[in-house]
């Protein structure tokens, strides 16, 4: 009987990364491309869909190569959630990908009212898909051009890199839930939603359950066609990937943002967080059917991109790991305060004018003093969140992965304001859950939690700080957001 192997794409706002793995989860192959980002004019964010598809191409390309030629491969594919773009039915884009931390569509989500915001259970942000998607409708001439000849494709990454690669145009609930144009609890799209938003329902994906026979990926540079038996946002990816399947149990994810995700026993609306699909199991025909696995979302849009800015932008390091080296290099900040808002101040705020403030400042402030206040605004910005969803989930523990915990002062720094430990994970847990997933999808696994029970388990840092001082720190860091940030 031939092997079976488990692929893993994570397309994330960064770079494209594939993993393969055998069934008991351990690497067989990894792959890694960077993709570029571009910002044409303030407020817009963009990438180059040709690019973003051949690095999706090129890295399966790669990682098969270790596949025997009589194996079975099924792959699971992550994308970056809230990001957009237009299309031409059977052809190319008509748009470069609108990434989600783009905030051309402000005006446009002004004029809608709170409508939107009843149906769907999501805050009028520029985050959220459906304002992109609107903004493409009434700006760029070749998208009404398109929806004249009755060619217009729109959607998440996913619908298009599915469409282009295995000719299905379709989504999961989990990305659906992220677009502002399902409602709370929906399972199609919502046809007050559309209107909201000027869309039509003939231009968007089909939705579908998370996992399952979902068609067939091909590329002229691969040996071969591999199975698509998963498919979903990136952060409910690593949700998986974390092994937090059951109720409960909370993650977060630090990359170019820092994602927060509790599984939750139903939907919930708390203010402040975002009600989410994690994942939805098809039904006996295929399709997604009954409740779908909910979650609780905040986000940090600012985490690694802050980090990026101050070395590249601002010259303080040579990247990254030496900024945060230099940070170490300080017990303090100095007095030195970070607001990381370069893309607006996310959950539970929800401010998307605000924007990144460095205060605090002297003629004794050093690179690594304000270094070091990012590192802290980071893990400040982590507790919010974290304690926003405690109010509604006891919380006692936080598992964390992503890049930027490979740094142990931002971990040590975390776990002390959090006042919880930290369960550290492999860096990348993104292309492990979907790799998990895509084991769900093709029988390998019962469930998302037999699955878990494969995962590897990380390490623990305690939290160090008194209780009295970490309430002391949390209470000047709120009063700090509430004047950086002019909330009301």
């Amino acid at each position: 009987m031939s092997e079976t192997l488990l692929l893993g794409i994570d397309e994330g706002t960064t770079a494209v990364k594939a993993a393969l793995l055998d069934t008991r989860l351990n690497p067989v192959a990894e792959s890694r491309r960077a993709v570029a980002t571009s910002h044409p004019a303030p407020g817009r964010v963009e990438q180059d869909p040709e690019e973003v598809l051949e690095a999706v191409a090129g890295c399966v390309a790669e990682v098969l190569k270790a596949a025997p030629a009589d194996a079975r491969v099924v792959a699971g594919l992550a994308h970056q959630g809230e990001s957009v773009l237009a299309w031409e039915a059977g052809g190319t884009a008509i748009t470069p990908i609108v990434v989600w931390q783009d905030k051309r569509q402000e005006a446009l989500l002004a004029e809608l009212g709170e409508a939107a915001v009843e149906r769907s259970g999501l805050p009028l942000d520029p985050y959220f898909s459906a304002g992109k998607l609107a903004w493409l409708v009434a700006h760029e001439p070749a998208v009404a051009a398109a929806a004249d000849r009755g060619r217009l494709r729109l959607g998440t990454v996913d619908a298009y890199l599915t469409d282009r690669l295995g000719g299905r145009f379709a989504t999961d609930l989990s990305t659906a839930s992220r677009t502002q144009l399902l409602a709370l609890g929906g399972e199609d799209w919502d046809r007050g939603l559309l209107d909201a938003f000027g869309l039509r329902r003939e231009w968007l994906p089909t939705t579908g359950p998370t996992w399952g026979a979902l068609g067939r990926l091909r590329h002229p540079s691969w040996p071969r066609e591999v199975e698509l038996t998963a498919k979903l946002v990136d952060q409910q990816a690593a949700l998986a990937g974390s092994g937090c399947v059951s109720p409960g149990q909370t993650k977060a994810t630090y990359g170019t943002g820092v994602f927060v995700l509790a599984r939750t026993e139903r939907p919930l609306a708390v203010p402040g967080l975002l009600p989410t699909v994690a994942w939805a199991a098809p039904g006996p025909g295929g399709e997604a059917v009954g409740e779908p696995e909910a979650a609780l979302d905040g986000g940090i849009f600012t985490a690694g991109a802050l980090l990026e800015w101050m070395a590249d932008g601002l010259g303080l390091a040579k990247d990254v790991p030496a900024l945060a080296r230099l940070a170490a290099s300080v017990a303090d900040t100095g007095g030195v305060r970070v607001l990381p808002a370069l893309a607006g101040l996310g959950s539970p705020w929800w401010e998307p004018g605000a924007q990144g403030v460095i205060a605090g400042l002297s003629g004794g402030t050093r690179p690594a003093h304000v270094a070091r206040a990012a590192l802290e605004a980071i893990a400040h910005r982590v507790a919010d969140v974290v304690e926003a969803i405690a109010t509604v989930a006891p919380i006692a523990s936080l598992r964390v992965d992503g890049g930027l915990t490979n740094d142990p002062t931002l971990l040590q720094v975390q776990a002390d304001l959090l006042g919880l430990p930290l369960e550290v994970l492999r860096a990348d847990t993104t292309a492990l859950g979907a790799a998990t997933l895509a084991g769900v999808g093709a029988g390998v696994f019962g469930s998302p939690q037999s699955a878990a029970r494969d995962l590897p388990s990380g390490r623990t840092i305690e939290p160090t700080m008194a209780a009295a001082q970490r309430e002391r720190e949390r209470a000047r860091w709120r009063e700090f957001v509430a004047r950086a940030a002019v909330l009301g």
